[in-house]
């Protein structure tokens, strides 16, 4: 820490120890546009904000925003002067505003608060309205639900004969709390902390900060703490909350509560980091881009979009309620056990249910704007449960279970949903896990069940209750409201979620139905949900075969066919590795489920790339049908589409193809190309430039709204693009000369070598041109601007375990990568995402190829 920010402060009597880059600035000529009032919590000091206090020195020295930042050590903490005098809460707000009317602070002032700091921070900001201009926060808590205890920790330390052990006798607190930094702090780190801390009458401070915590209204703080938190209601300014939820101490749930007060806050959840979130990630970086955002008119945000360039917009319930009195099928699910029932829903029935489930939800307490998590698998339940929240104007949030119990556990606590809708399995692990929510249940549950699963009630119970209800429906929710939070397949990186407003929502629905002629006449085969819950928004009957959803390659072609006769289908749409095992196992089609397949004349295999022999082999079951691939992801679904003859055609064209054709955008969609440098980082102006490979940006109307609770993602995503509503999709790939799209890859698995960056797709594409190759990766190891190339391939036959390739499918693989490859490796099975069991991760197939490589143990990439 630089010594030359330390200073010592007189305030009303106490002398108080405080990081301050005041005069610094002042030495070097510079004037500040604001101030950053820093407040620790407990048991650490104002060093906990070294790096934010340099980084905005830096900042202002290197010609950036000036400002200055004031990290206090409160009373009693660090090297402030130790009182002897039990402060509570309100006074230590009031010591705040002592020490500030000191230093005769001036607006605007942004207040940064941390743990119990955070209340404090908050309580000045509450205070000083005419100097306040924004509110930062790390992990922090305004408030207690009173159907929940405070966190184990605290009530262990609370406990009778243990607070002055841990806290003041000991320095049991301070260890407990250094040991919760992810990754373990660094010795010379824990010392800084400790400094102040050294004997127990320095510690004083430390257990009267655990003391003043309060644990029930008859505190004597408690009173002060709900002033403040109510004043947080009123207040207006800008707010960023950076959070860790690893925090076993201020979880997700005091988020949620802080975001229900400051609803416009920016947040964004560090997923890894903990309670010491300052120490676990670059928070500094985060506090002064959002401050240049917010302060300093640079902020990547969409231009108001002209009323004549708005799509019209269409409720995603219409389509249902136009047809509330047919008795037409609008969806089939189909039994997933042997011996299972068929279930056949008509539209009036669908709309009924929909209606009368909306009503009894209300009943249950779930409002607009709630959010409501849904683990039910797709099927009738899953289609009414989620038409009767849209109605609602609740916010589903849906995280399919190929996420695994490890990626759902990660997306609902990140999503904080009010309320749980789930099927047994799902239950079981909210129960098993603590997943968050009023607990609902798709079918009646005995009353033993019920009790154990902490269930309150459950789908069939809240559809009586609506049909025996007078209420009415409530007023339907807006064209901007927010109505999805739909998560990412985790493929890369932890799972986002990707918030969708109703607009957009139904902007994707009408492409969908646009593009491929999609509508009530249609009947959809869907071996993914998404299209599956959006068929009774386009008025089209729609089935899921027979499947396991939490693995689409165990999908067979008699489980298509049978789906797609129960509703004559037109349409179908596959992940690719489910079409795989549908054409693998078509020996076993009757002649029956062969004219079922017939009748298809639209198919659609999507979510990853897809080769043009799968396609044309798929094509031989679907001889009627036209093939398509198209391109898009969660965040928007549907950007291009190519058809295998426009596939054929393009690679004819093309002397040597980099990458997978995936067709020209699609209507009302634009792609841009920003450009890679050397080492394989997007810098380049996004442009129409042909044959550039760089990251791919897209526009369109049924484009996402917003990263949820990411906004350092959702503000990388927006980086210098155009003027309207951009995404940088994180794939890389580039235009032809007539204008199609070609995947290379993702960005983060870009190779850079010392001859510059390598896609990984064309070569891994030539790999697998070798005979007795079924499916390669290509991964970089070592250091960037250094990497060396290295192939991992799975063979046919398969090999039984990891192993260095023989000499001569080394050679072969050589041959025709086109570049130099430094090593092949062999394994008997490519590790996949979940969701769509085609993805590789090849950022965790790098490092694991690494350890090879090092003369680590030859065991499986997982």
């Amino acid at each position: 820490m630089d010594d030359s920010f330390s200073r010592l402060v007189p305030a009303a009597g106490r002398t108080w120890h405080v990081l301050d880059s005041g005069p610094v600035l002042t030495d070097e000529g510079l004037e500040p546009v604001g101030t950053i009032l820093c407040v620790h919590g407990n048991p650490t000091w104002s060093y906990l904000w070294r790096s934010l206090v340099s980084a905005a020195t830096d900042q202002a020295r290197a010609g950036g925003p000036v400002w200055r930042v004031i990290a206090v050590d409160q009373l009693d903490m660090g090297f402030s002067e130790r009182t002897g005098v039990e402060r509570d809460l309100t006074l230590r707000v009031g010591d705040l505003s002592d020490l500030t009317d000191a230093l005769e602070l001036s607006g605007p002032v942004v207040t940064f608060g941390h743990d119990w700091g955070g209340v404090i921070s908050l309580g000045w900001a509450v205070d000083h309205p005419d100097l306040l201009a924004g509110v930062l926060l790390l992990n922090t808590a305004v408030h207690q639900p009173e159907s929940s205890k405070i966190p184990a920790p605290l009530r262990l330390t609370l406990g009778k004969g243990v607070l002055g052990t841990a806290t003041v006798s000991t320095p049991a607190f301070i260890e407990t709390t250094l040991a919760l930094a992810h990754p373990p702090l660094a010795l010379d780190v824990k010392e800084a902390y400790r400094a102040p801390y050294r004997s127990a009458d320095r510690r004083g401070g430390v257990g009267g900060f655990v003391a003043d915590i309060p644990v029930d209204a008859s505190h004597v703080s408690d009173a002060e703490r709900r002033r403040v938190a109510e004043g947080l209601r009123a207040l207006t300014v800008p707010a960023l909350f950076l959070w860790g939820p690893r925090d076993p101490i201020f979880s997700d749930r005091y988020l949620d509560d802080l975001v229900d007060r400051l609803p416009h806050a920016d947040v964004h959840r560090f997923e890894g980091a903990g309670h010491l979130v300052a120490e676990d990630v670059d928070f500094a970086s985060a506090t002064l881009s959002w401050l240049g955002d917010r302060f300093g008119g640079s902020e990547p945000q969409d231009p108001p979009v002209p009323a004549t360039a708005q799509p019209a917009f269409r409720s995603l319930l219409s389509a249902l309620d136009e047809r509330r009195e047919s008795d037409g099928v609008a969806l089939v699910e189909m039994p997933t056990t042997p011996g299972g029932t068929r279930t056949s829903v008509t539209w009036r029935g669908l709309a009924r249910r929909v209606d009368r489930l909306a009503k009894g939800l209300a009943l249950a307490g779930v409002e607009r704007g709630d959010r409501v998590s849904l683990l039910v698998p797709p099927g009738a339940d899953l289609t009414a449960v989620l038409y009767a929240c849209l109605r609602l104007g609740a916010v589903v949030v849906v995280a399919d279970a190929g996420l695994g119990v490890k990626g759902l556990t990660r997306a609902v606590r990140g999503a904080w949903p009010a309320h749980l809708i789930g099927a047994l399995p799902g239950l079981s692990a909210a129960r098993a896990l603590g997943w968050p929510g009023q607990k609902i249940s798709t079918t009646a549950l005995p009353a033993a069940a019920q009790k154990a699963l902490g269930v309150a009630h459950s789908v069939p119970e809240l559809v009586s209750l609506g049909a025996a209800s007078a209420i009415g429906l409530p007023e339907a929710p807006g064209a901007d409201d927010l109505a999805a939070i739909l998560f990412t397949s985790g493929s890369t990186g932890p799972a986002k979620g990707v918030a969708y407003t109703h607009r957009r929502l139904a902007a994707l629905c009408s492409t969908l139905g646009a593009t491929y002629g999609v509508g009530p006449s249609t009947g959809i085969v869907a071996g993914f949900a998404p299209f599956a819950l959006l068929g009774p928004a386009l008025g089209a009957r729609s089935v899921t075969p027979a499947m396991d959803v939490t693995s689409p390659a165990t999908l067979t072609a008699t489980a298509v066919a049978a789906a797609a006769a129960e509703i004559d289908a037109t349409v179908l749409f596959l992940s690719p590795a489910a079409l795989t095992n549908v054409v693998a196992t078509a020996g076993d089609l009757s002649e029956g489920h062969q004219q079922a397949l017939n009748q298809v004349g639209t198919f659609l295999s999507a979510g990853a790339p897809v080769s043009a022999a799968l396609l044309e082999s798929a094509a031989t079951l679907m001889p009627n049908a036209v093939p398509h691939t198209p391109y898009g992801m969660t965040e928007g679904l549907l950007m291009t589409d190519v058809t295998l003859d426009e596939v054929r055609a393009a690679r004819e064209q093309t002397e040597a193809p980099q990458g997978v054709c995936v067709g020209r955008p699609i209507a009302g969609v634009e792609i841009r190309i920003s450009a890679l440098d050397r080492d394989g980082v997007a810098r380049g102006k996004p442009s129409e430039v042909v044959d550039t490979t760089g990251e791919i940006v897209v526009s369109a109307p049924h484009l996402f709204d917003h990263y949820d609770r990411l906004w350092l993602t959702d503000r990388a995503s927006r980086r210098d693009v155009p003027a309207g509503r951009w995404h940088r999709t994180g794939d890389v790939g580039h235009i032809d000369r007539d204008g199609r799209l070609w995947i290379e890859g993702r960005l983060p698995h870009v190779l850079s070598t010392p001859d510059g960056a390598v896609t990984p797709v064309g070569p891994e594409q030539r790999i697998e041109s070798v005979p007795g190759v079924r499916r390669a990766a290509l991964v970089g190891v070592g250091p960037r601007g250094t990497q060396v190339a290295v192939a991992v391939v799975e063979t046919e036959p398969g090999a039984r375990k990891v192993a260095l390739s023989d000499p001569e499918l080394a050679s072969a693989v050589r041959d025709v990568a086109g570049l130099e490859v430094a090593a092949v490796l062999v394994v008997p099975l490519l590790p996949t995402d979940v969701r769509h069991n085609s993805k590789i991760d090849r950022t965790a197939l790098a490092t694991w190829a690494a350890s090879i490589l090092e003369g680590g143990p030859l065991v499986a990439p997982r």
